[in-house]
């Protein structure tokens, strides 16, 4: 394989980057193929970034990283404890019930709708069939199995976010509205012309039915498809906000000195559950601006005021160095250096519900 093609591989998947730098002395710069829009404070008119954030790592430090070793070696299969869950239809009143499927899909089920957050039900998060990451524990939700879906919150489109194959088969069979960020529907249209998609800049809102609104918040990441296509769409978090409280689902992010946490808690007061990523973040000195460790997620619990936590984005892909069960282990640790009792933040896997508490 020739060198060009390390990133053909890694940086889809949300792990890698290149530097712009280095992109823009092999070709000419390229228009923004997903969105076309005024400049802002967090678009120069060609591709997004995160105001005063840090853009994704160098090429050499890609390399550095990928031959430097340290990489610790996952089993090839890890179960779940939990037995695939059977949900209930709805849930309604003042219940909220999390299920975790895996990495960073949940199923939300709060003042009676259903809400996936960056489903993936393939086999490998990759561009490619047969390489890149794959699972070693099935969706702790059979698809089959899974209540009507009234709607979607589509993080970024990396492919361990962004899984085509699973939105074409929800369309299919339930039919949800996609919400996401600028620039995601132009690739999810490209392979799916019909899904319902309701595309939004950081501070955007959507009403579902019962009067739950979505919003569109920022976070410190990144986007890609491909080699030619780095942050030409939006990444985001999402604030659902109902009758029975707020869930704050935080996608994927680097903490980013807890600017964006609190930002949430100005604006949004307190949440009754956020959904924070705990995994993927070794080595710190390249992931650190990408993906928070769980030191990082707990003191992203304090600042946003959330009430209850739940733990994704690790145990299921492994996309980065760390140990497979060391978020979990770290996650207890952050947990007790902060004073948080341990069933106020858990550490989901799949196939786990937990009907979180009022608070």
């Amino acid at each position: 394989m020739r060198l060009w093609n390390v990133d053909d591989i890694l940086e889809p998947l949300g792990v890698a980057a290149l530097a712009e730098s280095v992109a823009r002395t092999r070709r000419p710069l390229r228009r923004n193929s997903y969105f076309d829009g005024p400049a802002s404070d967090h678009f120069d008119g060609r591709v997004f970034f995160n105001p005063d954030g840090r853009p994704p790592g160098r090429f050499v430090d890609l390399l550095k990283w990928q031959f430097g070793g340290g990489r610790a070696k996952w089993p090839i299969v890890w179960p779940s404890p939990f037995p695939p869950a059977k949900p209930k239809p709805r849930v309604s009143g003042s219940g909220l019930r999390v299920t975790m499927v895996g990495h960073a899909s949940t199923l939300v089920q709060i003042a009676g709708l259903n809400i996936l957050t960056d489903p993936v039900w393939s086999e490998r998060v990759s561009p490619l069939s047969f390489a890149g990451p794959k699972r070693v524990n099935p969706p702790g939700i059979a698809f089959a199995d899974l209540p009507p879906i009234d709607a979607v919150l589509l993080s970024h489109n990396h492919y361990d976010h962004l899984d085509l194959a699973t939105l074409k088969r929800l369309k299919r069979e339930h039919d949800p509205l996609v919400v996401t960020p600028l620039g995601n529907d132009r690739i999810i249209h490209a392979a799916i012309p019909d899904m319902r998609i309701s595309v939004h800049d950081w501070g955007g809102r959507v009403k579902l039915a019962g009067g739950a609104i979505v919003h569109i918040e920022p976070v410190h990441h990144w986007s890609a498809r491909g080699t030619r296509d780095r942050r030409m769409a939006l990444w985001c978090g999402f604030v659902l906000e109902t009758a029975a409280g707020k869930v704050y689902f935080a996608g994927d992010t680097g903490f980013h000195a807890g600017f964006n946490y609190r930002l949430m808690a100005r604006k949004h007061r307190r949440f009754r559950l956020a959904i924070l990523p705990i995994g993927a973040y070794e080595p710190r000195w390249f992931m650190e601006s990408q993906h928070q460790n769980p030191d990082e997620a707990v003191r992203g619990m304090l600042l946003c005021r959330a009430e209850n936590a739940a733990g994704c984005h690790w145990g299921t892909f492994q996309l980065t160095n760390e140990p497979i069960d060391e978020p979990r282990q770290k996650l207890v640790e952050a947990l007790a250096a902060h004073g948080v009792p341990q069933d106020r933040f858990r550490p989901m896997q799949p196939g786990e519900v937990w009907d979180v508490p009022e608070g």
